[in-house]
């Protein structure tokens, strides 16, 4: 397969391309910033230059990919404003894009909390980006992971589909599920939005809904 992870060089992201690149498949990770380019050609991944905020259309970076994920976010220490134009319209560009160019499969990091957002803008970001991936028609999966840690992963989760859990859960744990959620055929992720937490469940197991 052919897998576009849009925000390429963040810490899932590059997790992520690993898992992906590793299991043979095309892992290209879109990234602003050339001097990153290195990074994900450590990883086995193909860099893929490009600005989700100063371009309107995406559909050249999808163009080719039987999959795309958004995994950008613009970090904690941004302002509202730029939550807005990364964590929101980047994923609202990337879905145009996808169905522009007739790719179904479309995944998502959002996050716990993003149920009730609380006029946090953050939270308000992640909650419209969602609503608007469900109502596109392609093929989603939204996952929400509770608290990110970077201690290794031990490839056992908790996955709900009733929202409001709170938790934490390893980024390697994260990248893993996103993998398995793209090319494990026993994933039932599909029109989905499910909370990810720490847990007792092998990745495979949980992802059955």
């Amino acid at each position: 397969m052919d897998i576009l992870v849009v925000g390429g060089h963040g810490k899932i992201a590059r997790r992520l391309l690993k898992l992906l690149a590793a299991q043979g498949h095309t892992a290209r990770g879109l990234i602003r910033n050339p001097a990153q380019a290195a990074d994900l050609q450590a990883v086995g991944a193909v860099p893929v230059l490009g600005d989700i905020e100063a371009e309107d259309s995406l559909s050249a970076y999808v163009k080719g990919a039987d999959a795309v994920v958004f995994a950008a976010g613009a970090g904690p220490g941004s302002g509202d404003a730029r939550k807005r134009t990364v964590d929101l319209a980047g994923a609202l560009k990337l879905a145009d894009a996808a169905i522009d160019q007739g790719v179904r499969r479309y995944v998502m990091i959002s996050t716990v909390g993003a149920e009730a957002p609380a006029n946090r803008a953050y939270y308000e970001a992640k909650a419209e980006a969602d609503a608007y991936v469900t109502a596109t028609g392609l093929d989603w999966t939204i996952v929400r992971p509770g608290s990110l840690t970077d201690e290794p992963g031990t490839g056992l989760v908790s996955t709900y589909r009733e929202l409001g859990h709170r938790g934490r859960v390893t980024r390697d744990d994260v990248a893993a599920v996103l993998a398995a959620c793209l090319t494990t055929s026993s994933a039932d992720t599909v029109g989905v939005t499910f909370e990810l937490l720490e847990g007792t469940t092998p990745i495979d197991d949980a992802l059955r809904f």
